[in-house]
């Protein structure tokens, strides 16, 4: 396998790196957080220009006809820079789910405003109590003679707070289907909050919401044609949640990076009894141990990139399963890689290492809900278990 960034790739990852690093470094990336609004405006506006919201699209829809392998290292700078702007979500899950199931209509209404980040959506599918569960149970979408009516509620929605548009998965007569719904309709109430790691995330309350085909969304409120997708919508939810979940490993690599520098350069700089704690040779094995996770973790990104574009459009059954045991085997040892790595950076740099003051304190964050999103190690095994 050839791990080597082409041209075009290795120019966005220079890019988006050298971006970042003058306009949203740590200081500045704590103001975003700390403004009611939680994200930046500008910082969006220019990523999308950078081509970031229009990179994994076909060419036909107006995108670049990128795949994972293309995000992955700017993925990679998102977690060294612990971007809050939630572009994953905006890329991987609801605008994917557009472009992969939406009707002609909905796609010409919708993609040119996500493509180009002008118009910002996210994806609404976990229920209360289901911890990973990708299928709809306590969202009801019940179809009526001009179109839905969805009562339930959705947790831990990443980005809507400042979402435009919500992707809603919802409980059908057939199954799990994909809904189209503005932010601000009538019925829907948005509990908004920030979590542990910086990013705004809501839990969403639908009570009587009436989708009756907005012409702002595309011709009918369902995702796609009802005949074809009223409760058939579930392999497009995983082969989505499966994309998303390789460019999470991605973001998690550069936050290991991240990390290992920084305790790398603090052990080489913190003295005790007259000489750097670098020197102490029980440290400098803990060291080895986290690049040693860090560099693992990244070659195992490389591989459930290529995997889940190599399995993008197909719908044969061996290559589906391919892609679930690739990214499920990735998750796991990403998400312990995580674990070890962060951990450990904080304990070399002491009680310091806790204080808000301190970037490391937020990788650790940051590195915790990256191991636990998308599904846990114990989840993914099970998955892994269960494809074998």
């Amino acid at each position: 396998m050839d791990f080597e960034l082409n041209e075009e790739q290795q120019l966005l990852a220079d890019s988006v790196r050298k971006y970042l690093a003058s306009s949203y470094d740590f200081e500045a990336r704590r103001k975003v957080i700390a403004a009611p609004a939680g994200y930046s405006q500008p910082a969006w506006t220019m990523l999308s220009e950078m081509g970031l919201t229009a990179i994994a699209f076909a060419t036909s829809a107006g995108g670049f006809g990128g795949g994972a392998v293309d995000m992955m290292a700017a993925m990679e700078a998102f977690g060294e820079a612990l971007v809050v702007e939630p572009l994953l979500d905006h890329i991987a899950l609801a605008s994917r789910l557009v472009a992969r199931v939406g009707t002609p209509a909905q796609q010409a209404k919708m993609l040119p405003g996500l493509i180009d980040g002008s118009r910002k959506a996210t994806f609404a599918y976990l229920e209360r109590g289901r911890r990973y569960a990708l299928d709809a149970s306590t969202t009801a979408a019940v179809k009526t003679s001009s179109g839905w009516t969805l009562n339930g509620e959705k947790i831990v929605v990443i980005g809507a707070p400042l979402a435009d548009v919500f992707v809603v998965s919802g409980k059908t007569a057939g199954g799990t289907g994909l809904f189209l719904m503005d932010s601000k309709t009538p019925g829907v109430r948005v509990n908004a909050y920030r979590t542990v790691d910086g990013q705004r995330a809501a839990d969403l309350t639908f009570s009587n919401v009436t989708l009756d085909g907005d012409s702002k969304l595309g011709a009918d409120a369902m995702l796609g044609t009802s005949t074809a997708n009223d409760g058939n919508s579930l392999a497009a939810i995983e082969e989505a949640i499966d994309f998303a979940t390789a460019l999470l490993c991605s973001e998690a690599v550069g936050a290991m990076k991240y990390a290992c520098d920084a305790t790398l350069e603090y052990l080489k700089t913190r003295k005790q009894f007259g000489a750097p704690i670098g020197a102490f040779q029980a440290l400098q094995h803990r060291m080895v141990d986290m690049f040693m996770a860090a560099e693992q973790s990244r070659s195992m990104a490389m591989m459930v990139a290529c995997k889940v574009d190599a399995a993008a459009n197909s719908q044969n059954a061996a290559t589906v399963n391919a892609r679930r045991k690739a990214v499920s085997s990735a998750k796991v040892f990403i998400a312990d890689a995580a674990r070890l790595v962060s951990q450990e950076s904080v304990q070399l740099h002491g009680g310091m290492g806790m204080t808000e003051e301190l970037k490391i304190s937020h990788t650790f964050r940051r590195l915790t809900v990256l191991a636990q999103r998308f599904g846990d190690a114990d989840h993914h095994l099970a998955r892994y278990a269960a494809c074998s």
